[in-house]
C-alpha cells in the first residue's frame, strides 16, 4: 500500500484521467512489461467494463474519491484518487496471492513509484497550470 498528494484544485474522475494518460517514457516501460508478462497469462489491459479509467474498470465514484482495479491470477490491484480540499491523492494496495505476485510486485516497485509521482505532477500542471519546471513538494 502507498499513497502520494499534491496540491491540485479538480475532480478525482479529472485527476485519474490525467494520471493514466502515461506519457511516452511510461508507456514505453508498460510495453517492455507487456512483452514479459505475455508468457506467464497475466492480463494486458484488464478485463471489459463499461466504464474504465486507463486499463482499470471503475469499481465506485463519488465526488471526493474513485476506485478502480481488477484481481489477476497473481494480484489483485486497486488505485484510489481522492480529491478534497485543494488536495489529490493517489493510493494504491496490492494483495499478492502467491510467488509469482511476490515477485512481479518487487520488480516493478521502483517504477511504480516513479511513475506515480510523476502522475501527480502531471495533475497539478494540468489542474493549477504551473510552471512544469518547478518543484513539486509532495506528501
Amino acid at each position: 500500500m502507498d499513497c502520494f498528494s499534491v496540491r491540485a484544485n479538480t475532480s478525482p474522475r479529472v485527476a485519474a484521467e490525467v494520471i493514466t494518460d502515461f506519457p511516452a517514457w511510461a508507456r514505453g516501460m508498460l510495453h517492455i512489461r507487456r512483452i514479459l508478462v505475455t508468457p506467464f497469462g497475466l492480463s494486458h489491459d484488464g478485463p471489459k467494463a463499461a466504464d474504465k479509467v486507463g486499463s482499470f474498470p471503475v469499481e465506485s465514484e463519488t465526488d471526493q474519491e474513485l476506485i478502480a482495479g481488477f484481481n489477476d491470477k497473481h494480484l489483485d490491484f486497486r488505485v484510489s484518487v481522492t480529491a478534497k480540499d485543494g488536495c489529490v491523492s493517489l493510493a494504491t494496495w496490492v494483495h499478492v496471492h502467491n510467488a509469482g505476485g511476490r515477485l512481479y510486485l518487487t520488480a516493478i516497485l521502483p517504477f511504480h513509484v516513479l511513475i506515480a509521482r510523476d502522475a501527480l505532477r502531471r495533475v497539478a500542471v494540468a489542474t493549477q497550470k504551473i510552471d512544469p519546471r518547478k518543484r513539486t513538494t509532495w506528501t
